[in-house]
């Protein structure tokens, strides 16, 4: 058992609701797993700032359904209580998909219970016609309580509940409209952790609402993680991840991770399989670090916000050579988005400001206001460090960005579900750099084959 938090639409504080949920367990010192239902990189930033654990992604369009059920079942089991935050809105999914990733299909996969939260600014009677659509739209979804955020007033409260009283529907969270925490947002979402000074402070207004404004009583059986078949707490040994059979490539390589706060677009289960494939990360940041790390046998640059920081890696020459020299000399390079963006010849930021970057791409990353957004499909046009000429794989998309100069062997056709889009990515032989965000849970081949290219590098390398 575990709850999933779902909006009537985007921006109705799904977000707010589920860190105050999260907040208050921990206060509570109780051991809480989050989840987060699709593509999104920052929100579980938030989660594991709060639990301490690394929030696990549930997305069916880039990884599988049976996947999302095995990562789900694997990592619930670790903790005595669990919580899954939705996106968008409940029934909303991938585009031209007929709700296929949306919250209602990942609720329906995990057969779990739902918490609705409702934006009540504005609406006093058609609350109830609203939660009885919701509720009653699919007839396998149970809609275990709702939560009323941003009410106005005392009075305010009294006409939902009036209007609510018939559909016999318990009222689990209450959110008045000057309890909303504002946590600061840019292009992208919101401003990712590492950024925030005052985030302490912010965690414990949360917890403060999540002890509060919420019906623990009602609350407490539905998060708890208790076995299907005794009703007993279950013991918290995780069972084998779904890739725990593949063998580790000898020798073992080390791998530099890009991590600061230009890079920090990471799916935990990435990192997770590089090091259950035998793989020895070593963080790095290109902000501060002079060097790249000792003995390294291949680098891997997340995305992030290198134009919010262009000016600091531009400064640390030393990275950007060390990066230049390593990609030239042959060692194996993953780079998606951002770390795409930081291996160009320059950066201009919003402001029309250009800084030099590593330079071994030659284009510039230009931000824009156009917003490019969506699943891809991909096919390989290349034989790359990754994929073979015709492989297929899927991708998400999210950047504000464009590249002056697109590659003239790219490494992907792209295709999304209505139209297809122009050919992206750049390869070298040791090079796969592409905006397309991989989520590589489904597909553990892909970071296998990367070791096994790392590993190989390095033998060539002693030769």
């Amino acid at each position: 058992m575990a709850l999933i938090v779902a909006g009537e639409r985007s921006g109705v504080g799904k977000t707010t609701v589920t860190l105050a949920l999260l907040s208050a367990l921990k206060r509570r010192n109780m051991s809480v797993q989050s989840f987060k239902v699709g593509p999104d990189y920052i929100d579980p930033m938030f989660h594991r700032y709060v639990t301490g654990r690394a929030c696990r992604n549930l997305d069916p369009m880039l990884t599988s359904e049976a996947y999302v059920q095995q990562c789900f079942d694997h990592h619930a089991q670790t903790a005595t209580h669990a919580l899954v935050e939705g996106v968008m809105g409940l029934f909303d999914g991938a585009a031209g998909q007929e709700g296929f990733a949306s919250t209602a299909h990942v609720a329906r996969l995990l057969d779990l219970p739902i918490l609705l939260v409702l934006n009540c600014g504005g609406l006093s009677h058609s609350i109830a016609a609203i939660v009885h659509g919701y509720r009653s739209f699919d007839p396998r979804l149970q809609v275990a309580g709702i939560v009323l955020n941003r009410v106005g007033s005392d009075r305010h409260l009294e006409i939902l509940k009036a209007a609510l009283e018939p559909l016999n529907i318990p009222i689990l969270g209450v959110l008045r409209r000057e309890d909303g925490i504002a946590i600061p947002d840019r292009h992208l979402g919101l401003v990712p952790t590492a950024e925030l000074e005052n985030l302490n402070t912010v965690v414990e207004q949360l917890a403060h609402l999540g002890d509060t404004c919420f019906d623990w009583a009602q609350l407490m059986p539905l998060l708890e993680q208790r076995s299907a078949i005794s009703g007993q707490q279950l013991e918290l040994t995780p069972p084998l991840p779904p890739y725990s059979s593949l063998p580790p490539p000898p020798p073992s390589p080390r791998i530099a991770i890009a991590h600061d706060s230009a890079f920090s677009f990471y799916y935990a289960d990435n990192l997770d399989l590089l090091k259950a494939l035998g793989a020895e990360l070593v963080f790095w940041s290109p902000m501060r670090d002079r060097v790249l790390p000792d003995n390294i046998q291949g680098l891997y640059f997340g995305g992030g916000f290198p134009e919010v920081f262009a000016e600091q890696l531009a400064e640390n020459e030393s990275a950007r050579a060390a990066v230049r020299a390593a990609i030239r000399d042959g060692m194996p390079t993953y780079a998606e988005c951002g770390g795409l963006m930081y291996l160009c010849e320059k950066i201009t930021n919003f402001e029309g400001q250009a800084f030099p970057m590593v330079g071994i791409l030659p284009t510039t990353a230009m931000m824009g206001k156009r917003l490019t957004l969506g699943y891809r499909d991909a096919i390989a046009l290349q034989d790359g460090l990754l994929l073979d000429k015709g492989s297929t794989i899927r991708g998400h998309e999210f950047h504000r960005s464009h590249l002056t100069l697109e590659s003239h062997s790219p490494l992907f056709a792209l295709h999304s579900s209505h139209s297809s889009l122009p050919n992206e990515g750049w390869h070298y032989p040791n090079l796969h750099a592409s905006y397309l965000h991989l989520h590589w849970g489904a597909r553990p081949d892909i970071p296998q084959r990367f070791l096994e290219r790392c590993a190989a590098s390095a033998v060539l390398s002693r030769a």
